[in-house]
């Protein structure tokens, strides 16, 4: 035993006789990637700790704090050509805690405990929903190149927007704490959760916002002022914003869905001949090994 740890290999390994050479050293811009990745994983675990001492503004922040993160390694490691197959399996590891366990814990000891063994039922779906997704990715890594027309949408509700959906009552409760909830508030949230928990398994077409365009010249001061505006209201009104965020996502579900069949007709692709992409998000890119840094 040469050390006492083994060495980190990011890198999908090459039949022998490949050239693959090993490397003494590692490149710190193949580290930054999978960093970020275990900031996010921390800021979940901490959002399920702020739950059980009943501070849920907070808890809130940090699962939507670890959806930024998780938007931003998959960006971070393409820029860094960095990408690796130990990145993407330590990416959806943390994705199933922070937007599977973390929500269902959330709501649980938000409400859900009040209705007891089916709240805790209701729960337990919307966690596993999470985790069969995840898990559906990983399985579908090497599917065949999908049409261009297709890289705009996910199929289901992604993991991210799902956990931040599914905890809209409690961001809508933070709005008015002195709210009282009615008795049937509880089967209601449970009845949610477990909808949400299908949208996220489901083969519902949902945008991805992946093949957005620039903006025009025009338009780059009154986006600046928008973005203003935006983070204004975030800061003094974080729960209203994030509540109407989240509802105008929900309502723009079914436009989702429509835009597909549209395009599908317009492009004669039958339903059972389509691959859609499935992840969670926009750095499907990370499932490809990078290239070898020892490589000149």
């Amino acid at each position: 035993m040469s050390t006492f740890f083994p060495p980190f290999e990011p890198f999908e390994p090459k039949p022998e006789g490949r050239g693959r050479r090993r490397i003494g050293r590692l490149p710190i811009r193949y580290l930054v990637p999978n960093l970020i990745t275990l900031l996010a994983l921390c800021s979940g675990i901490t959002a399920i700790r702020l739950a059980m001492e009943g501070r849920y503004d907070l808890a809130i922040g940090a699962v939507v704090f670890a959806a930024v993160l998780d938007g931003l390694d998959g960006r971070v490691a393409r820029y860094l050509k960095s990408t690796s197959r130990f990145g993407a399996e330590l990416d959806s590891l943390t994705d199933f805690v922070n937007f599977g366990v973390a929500p269902a814990i959330l709501l649980y000891g938000w409400t859900l405990h009040e209705v007891r063994s089916i709240g805790w039922i209701a729960a337990l779906l919307f966690a596993i929903a999470a985790a069969l997704r995840l898990a559906r990715f990983n399985v579908m890594l090497l599917a065949a190149d999908r049409p261009a027309w297709q890289g705009n949408f996910f199929v289901g509700v992604p993991a991210p927007a799902g956990a931040i959906a599914v905890l809209l009552p409690i961001t809508v409760g933070l709005i008015n704490r002195d709210l009282v909830l009615p008795d049937f508030a509880a089967p209601l949230v449970a009845l949610y959760t477990v909808l949400v928990g299908v949208l996220m398994v489901s083969r519902v077409p949902t945008f991805s916002g992946k093949k957005l365009g620039g903006v025009r010249r025009d338009l780059v001061v009154p986006l600046f002022v928008v973005f203003v505006l935006f983070a204004g209201l975030a800061v003094n009104y974080p729960f209203e914003v994030l509540a109407t965020l989240t509802s105008i996502y929900l309502i723009a579900l079914p436009f989702g869905w429509r835009a597909w069949n549209r395009l599908a007709r317009a492009h004669g692709a039958r339903e059972e001949e389509v691959t859609l992409d499935i992840s969670s998000k926009d750095d499907d890119d990370d499932i490809r090994p990078a290239d070898d840094p020892s490589k000149p």
